[in-house]
């Protein structure tokens, strides 16, 4: 069975719509938990749209599961990075005016920024992950950049899936995919993923990790929280 990250951002998107203390995001620690969840993912952006510094402080700090905090390649996320200590840290593109992640880090570009940010998270032993497109360039970016992991963006995979596109672009997670792998990288993946276009991706046997989120969240409406997270598991076994 692979790993199954959570993404529990929009419980706070939801709080946030109303600037009040509920959904409270720390609720849902329990409920992942006892459904053995491998771990909960936030991604504390720069203009604090959904998850706070103090819901992202809790969650690490109650130890309840390993956390992979999201982060911009910033010097304030890496002090907050460094002071919290999450498991995980994954690097990814930020821009203020995207209502989501709308692609992957380039790793060649920014390979200096990058660079010296990921080495104060490895020697603080975090473990870096970079959300990256399914590119073999930018693979080769971050095996430079000495990662241990990487994170592929399923986005454009999910917006094409059911149309004559969905080929083309599974075929390119597939090669990113092991060719990362092949290099010794540790292969996750995520954006956009959901109970019908999973079951797809999990035929991708180097990918070890899926994070997903934003279909999780919206599940529960309907279903509650805890059969949400089952439909997804089950997918991944």
């Amino acid at each position: 069975m692979s790993r199954l990250g959570v993404n529990i951002d929009h419980i706070a998107t939801l709080r946030e719509a109303r600037k009040i203390d509920y959904p409270d995001p720390f609720l849902a620690l329990d409920i992942l938990h006892r459904l053995k969840v491998e771990q909960v993912t936030c991604h504390l952006r720069e203009d604090r749209r959904h998850i706070k510094d103090h819901d992202l402080r809790r969650i690490i700090q109650v130890q309840l599961l390993p956390v992979n905090m999201e982060m911009a390649a910033t010097e304030e996320m890496t002090e907050i990075a460094l002071s919290l200590k999450p498991h995980t840290s994954t690097l990814v593109p930020e821009k203020r005016e995207e209502i989501t992640t709308e692609g992957g880090l380039d790793c060649i570009g920014q390979f200096n920024t990058l660079n010296k940010y990921i080495e104060l998270l490895k020697k603080s032993g975090i473990r870096v992950s970079l959300f990256i497109d399914p590119d073999l360039d930018q693979i080769k970016g971050a095996i430079d950049l000495g990662v241990p992991a990487i994170e592929l963006h399923t986005g454009i995979y999910c917006e094409v899936f059911g149309t004559d596109r969905q080929e083309a672009e599974f075929s390119r997670l597939q090669t990113a995919a092991r060719y990362a792998y092949q290099k010794g990288l540790k292969v996750f993946a995520g954006h956009g993923l959901n109970r019908v276009n999973l079951p797809s991706v999990v035929q991708i046997g180097e990918i070890e990790e899926y994070n997903i989120g934003h279909s999780i969240i919206a599940r529960s409406i309907f279903v509650g929280l805890a059969e949400a997270v089952k439909e997804i598991q089950k997918i991944l076994k």
